[in-house]
């Protein structure tokens, strides 16, 4: 294909470097051969599954030379090249994660937690907090589904243009040095087909940020040809409406072929220039790349590439043109080259035998205190032909995982389940302290376990004067987001609709006038993006508001909430952070897409997020200034019928905090305990008071947050007293309120205090029909709350409370 020329694409001739060059070559030789050697240790079953980086080398080099200390990566599982060559990566890390070594200074990146090939930088110090981010050359943390490191990607190039436009973050020099910091995005050329890399461009395109997009095109997604994938079979065709004139935005498009080294060279530095200097989106479209191994150890690619076909990959590998190109320059000899190959070949097998050393020696002493234990106990056990069995299977295991060892261990106190403590006793007491430490290997930091977070806030009661004036709920909010816009310069908020009018239900009326368009500012609709945007300046230190109109349409940021944003903290291991604030409306309104309560699909997609549902707007702004303190991402959804019910509005609206997993006791009773959040409260509360005059006292139960959930025991409490509960939401059945029904039986005990079936009340199967009708007869009632808590009652004394 030929070459985009744009008039910012320099041909300027650099002098060779011949020392840099070599050093490049070498690094090159060492990515492919820790490429080759990761296929044969899964194929020799010391490893579960490998992807590699073999074929991009050369532009992965180039890419390196511009990026500098400040800036940040987001890209998929073939940049190890890239890795190494921003000292991001060694080899002994390379192959730790290959193994999945626990140890987070054996795998910094993820603590044998992903797959190999998923890189990440550590932000944070030990303690959470945030290390200077000006002093690393930094990696966003890799995740596997194809296009979805694009949306956080326009965030990390997004914070650059906020650090760059907003003075007041100027001062912020552990985070930026005034926006002048580029965010490199790279993805396969199949990937672009996905929604996700689209709403990306057209995204970065209207913001114009700083971002350089990087194209990894072989020819291939796993075995399907571009001829299938894109139109015209090329993308950087498909996207040359993007390319920016004289008159016009847009992007600087380059193409360059993969194995053309001071091509490549000469792209990167320009696109760095432009996306630094100008901020300016760059798309760079490397063609001609190659795929030796084809796309994983799950198969081979001689199934779907013609003879002809692996022949020109064999002639056009990058490192085979990469060794032509230093020859005919006179860089170095051929024999000088072969030299520098052979001297790779054995530094990656060193440090490849380092770091399985490493892993396995872990485990092998572990092993072995195991099988010594075992024999011990053997002796004095009622079976010790079966615990010497499987002391000696274990034994023979060949490559052996820590699965191997606990497993067997678990099994012979299966057998040893009838023999006295004192013959078990330190084995038991072995498998309990490896339980601990395999608790922290593999189940840690879902949340934060830093001081900032969301559980350790304290939280402060709202104050009222004595001529608090009664407002409507949305101005509470108004004064809340104001307090905060005063006083945090990294605080911004976005979103459809939010920044001219002030959003829909004008919470942020008058704001962005008072605080600037870089403060509270608009969108188009693409709600993907809108949480990239977010997530990627979250992880840059900023501490933004990402709006979703309505909660009917989280769907389509699902993907990125459950795959990048929620799991963040855990696949780092506390390496990095993004308290991204993700307000939305949702419960009652009207119809089928404006009446959303999809809450169990929330609290089974968004673990690492904390979800709140407040019933009123003091409540969310409460919330709010918690979470402004916290480390943990955060979803807020809020009431869509509160905005114009009347509030007073607190005295100490910049400072009172609600504490997340602490329910609040909205009505003391005796008779049945009524757990519910949002909306619904109203509705029980109104039914309280209805089944009052019939001799039903509630206690009704405001949980306030369903992820955490109560971690006080405030319901457990409140059964021991009433010996009933009933668990109500708008949410289909089976969703949010089988989930609190679990949390409460499961870890408050209220099944031991009940005299009465627990019971649940939620909405219709399907989505509310439209109009008030469609409310009343697909959503819970007053009138099906009274009726539900009666027939409890009347199941219980039948003479008190007749049938109705």
């Amino acid at each position: 294909m030929a070459e985009v020329e744009t008039t910012s694409f320099k041909r300027i001739k650099k002098p060779v470097d011949k020392k840099q060059l070599i050093k490049e070559y070498r690094l090159a030789q060492e990515s492919r051969h820790a490429s080759l050697m990761g296929r044969k240790e899964v194929f020799m079953g010391k490893a579960k599954f490998g992807i590699f980086g073999d074929g991009k080398e050369l532009a992965q080099l180039a890419m390196a030379r511009y990026f500098q200390k400040g800036d940040f990566r987001a890209g998929y599982y073939r940049d190890q090249t890239f890795m190494f060559a921003t000292g991001n990566l060694t080899l002994q890390e390379y192959f730790a994660q290959l193994y999945a070594h626990t140890d987070v200074n054996a795998d910094p990146a993820s603590a044998g937690r992903l797959m190999n090939g998923h890189f990440a930088t550590r932000s944070l110090n030990d303690d959470g907090s945030w290390r200077n981010l000006m002093e690393i050359k930094n990696s966003s943390a890799d995740i596997s589904p194809t296009a979805a490191q694009m949306p956080k990607l326009l965030g990390l190039a997004y914070a650059s243009k906020l650090f760059r436009e907003n003075q007041a973050l100027h001062s912020f020099t552990d985070f930026t040095h005034k926006g002048n910091e580029v965010a490199w995005g790279t993805i396969g050329n199949a990937s672009t087909s996905e929604g996700m890399f689209f709403e990306t461009i057209n995204a970065a395109g209207v913001l114009q940020v700083p971002m350089v997009v990087s194209i990894w095109d072989d020819g291939y997604g796993i075995s399907v040809p571009n001829e299938y994938h894109t139109t015209k079979g090329s993308i950087s065709e498909v996207l040359r409406g993007f390319q920016r004139n004289d008159d016009q935005k847009g992007y600087e498009i380059f193409v360059v072929k993969g194995w053309d080294f001071e091509a490549l060279d000469r792209a990167f530095e320009n696109a760095s220039r432009i996306a630094r200097e100008e901020h300016v989106p760059v798309l760079i479209h490397v063609t001609e790349m190659t795929q030796p191994q084809g796309h994983s150890t799950s198969g081979s690619h001689e199934r779907y590439k013609s003879p002809e076909r692996l022949q020109w990959e064999k002639e056009h590998d990058c490192l085979t043109k990469f060794k032509e190109y230093l020859i005919d320059n006179k860089v170095a000899s051929n024999e000088e080259l072969d030299l520098i190959e052979q001297e790779a070949k054995q530094y990656v097998k060193e440090q490849k035998d380092i770091a399985w050393k490493a892993f396995s020696g872990t485990i092998k002493s572990e092993l072995e205190e195991a099988v010594t234990l075992l024999k011990g106990v053997s002796g004095n056990s009622s079976d010790p032909s079966g615990i010497n069995q499987l002391a000696q299977e274990l034994e023979k295991t060949l490559n052996p995982i820590r699965k191997d060892v606990i497993s067997t261990v678990r099994r012979a106190l299966w057998i040893l389940r009838n023999d006295k403590d004192s013959i078990k006793q330190e084995l038991k007491n072995w498998y309990h302290a490896q339980k601990d430490l395999n608790e922290d290997r593999y189940n840690s930091h879902l949340y934060s376990q830093s001081d900032s977070g969301v559980e350790r806030i304290s939280p402060v009661e709202a104050t009222y004067e004595e001529d608090s004036p009664l407002v409507d709920g949305r101005e509470v909010l108004q004064a809340c987001f104001d307090d905060i816009l005063s006083r945090d310069p990294r605080f911004f908020a976005f979103g459809e609709d939010v920044g001219k009018i002030g959003d829909v239900n004008q919470a942020f009326a008058g704001l962005q006038a008072k605080h600037g368009e870089w403060r509270v500012t608009d969108t188009s609709i693409r709600e993907c993006t809108i949480i990239g945007q977010g997530l990627g300046a979250a992880l840059r230190g900023l501490r933004p508001m990402a709006e979703i109109q309505y909660l009917d349409y989280i769907y389509y940021a699902l993907m990125t909430l459950a795959d990048d944003v929620a799991c963040l903290q855990y696949r780092t291991k506390g390496g990095q952070k993004a308290p991204l604030i993700v307000r939305t409306r949702g419960h009652r309104l009207e119809g089928v897409w404006h009446a959303g309560s999809p809450v169990g699909m929330l609290l089974h997609s968004l673990r690492g997020m904390v979800i709140c549902v407040p019933r009123n707007m003091t409540q969310a702004a409460g919330m709010y200034n918690t979470l402004m303190e916290a480390d943990e991402p955060a979803l807020v959804i809020e009431c869509l019928n509160g905005y114009r019910l009347k509030e007073k509005m607190p005295s100490n609206i910049g400072k009172m905090k609600v504490a997340m997993g602490m329910p609040e006791v909205l009505r003391s009773g005796e008779d049945i305990t009524v757990v519910t959040y949002g909306s619904m409260c109203r509705v029980v509360m109104d039914a309280a008071d209805e089944l009052s005059l019939m001799g039903i006292d509630l206690e009704v139960i405001d949980a306030q947050t369903l992820l955490p959930f109560d971690t006080t025991g405030v319901i457990g409490e409140s059964v021991k007293k009433t010996n009933r509960v009933l668990f109500a939401d708008e949410d289909v059945p089976g969703g949010g309120t089988a989930y609190m029904m679990q949390q409460a039986i499961q870890h408050q005990g209220i099944y031991y205090h009940l005299d009465a079936e627990p019971a649940t009340i939620a909405a219709k199967a399907h989505r509310p029909a439209y109009s008030s009708d469609g409310d009343y007869f697909s959503k819970p009632s007053v009138e099906d709350v009274v009726e539900k808590v009666y027939a409890i009652m009347h199941e219980s004394n039948p003479q008190k409370f007749p049938a109705i």
